[in-house]
């Protein structure tokens, strides 16, 4: 039976406690906020993040992660026996790190000639952004400790990543206009107007889907769209930033349209945050067939 280890990266917002249970690799996003770089996860937790990201007039920038990050991360994964990796990384049409991992890959090998044979790298597009494809990771971490074999976890990855699909609303409209990775249109107008937009990503899109005037109505409206989006009895998982009550009210109004609470509750960290803003609530689930 081989080693298999799953990589994924920090932008999949798993918590602490599910990176070190299933011991994921989780490579870190540098951020640069004012005039400093931080590497997410690591120089501070995503209240420290919040704090700054308060304090600082400029939008916290993501850098990518490189290729030459890659191939030492598959060379220490060699030396440690793993007979199999597994990665699943950010959306790649918002940032090269899926690309750089693919390229990492003829690079490594070329190399190291001696790992040819020995060990299996496959990579995935997470299409998506925070839990949407971090529990897809831990399930694969799941499948493996209980034995399936990597040719299974693929297989996984393979129909689950294209069915996952989020709302989300954006209560800070600043970060979102000044991003460019989320549709700025609803941003400029919305904050004079008190209109908040409900993001959909699908597809490795992101669409503004809706939009909500007050922050009053954006939780039960993310809840009614999910539930006639989502596959009927299937798990899900809530997404929030900065302020617990969304998570909270969110919680309790998807728990009174279908029945039963989320899996998980992921709190976005800053490679997430910085093109949302801190303040953020949504739904994780995967689409009707």
């Amino acid at each position: 039976m081989g080693k298999i280890q799953v990589i994924t990266d920090s932008a999949s917002d798993i918590s602490y406690e599910n990176e070190k249970r299933y011991n994921i690799h989780i490579i870190p996003f540098p951020v640069v906020i004012g005039e400093k770089s931080y590497l997410s996860r690591v120089d501070m937790d995503n209240e420290g993040f919040y704090k700054l990201m308060e304090e600082q007039e400029d939008v916290p920038k993501t850098s990518q992660i490189t290729s030459y990050q890659f191939e030492e991360l598959y060379y220490e994964c060699y030396q440690k026996g793993c007979t199999d990796v597994i990665l699943v990384m950010i959306n790649s049409k918002g940032s090269a790190t899926y690309q750089n991992s693919l390229l990492a890959i003829d690079t490594f090998f070329e190399e190291h000639p001696e790992c040819e044979g020995k060990i299996s790298i496959y990579s995935h597009d997470g299409r998506s952004y925070s839990g949407a494809y971090g529990q897809p990771v831990i399930k694969a971490c799941q499948m493996a400790e209980a034995g399936a074999s990597a040719e299974e976890i693929n297989r996984y990855l393979e129909d689950i990543l294209v069915r996952r699909c989020v709302y989300f609303g954006i209560y800070n409209l600043k970060y979102a206009g000044r991003s460019g990775r989320i549709p700025s249109a609803a941003a400029f107008v919305g904050d004079k107007l008190g209109i908040k937009p409900i993001m959909k990503i699908w597809d490795s899109e992101i669409t503004t889907a809706a939009k909500c005037r007050g922050e009053k109505k954006v939780v039960a409206k993310i809840a009614d769209m999910t539930v006639a989006e989502m596959e009927p009895g299937s798990e899900y998982q809530v997404v929030y930033g900065s302020d617990q009550s969304c998570a909270d009210e969110m919680i309790q109004k998807m728990t009174e349209k279908v029945g039963y609470g989320p899996t998980e509750v992921y709190q976005i960290g800053v490679a997430v945050a910085a093109n949302a803003g801190p303040k953020v609530s949504g739904i994780l689930f995967d689409r009707k067939k």
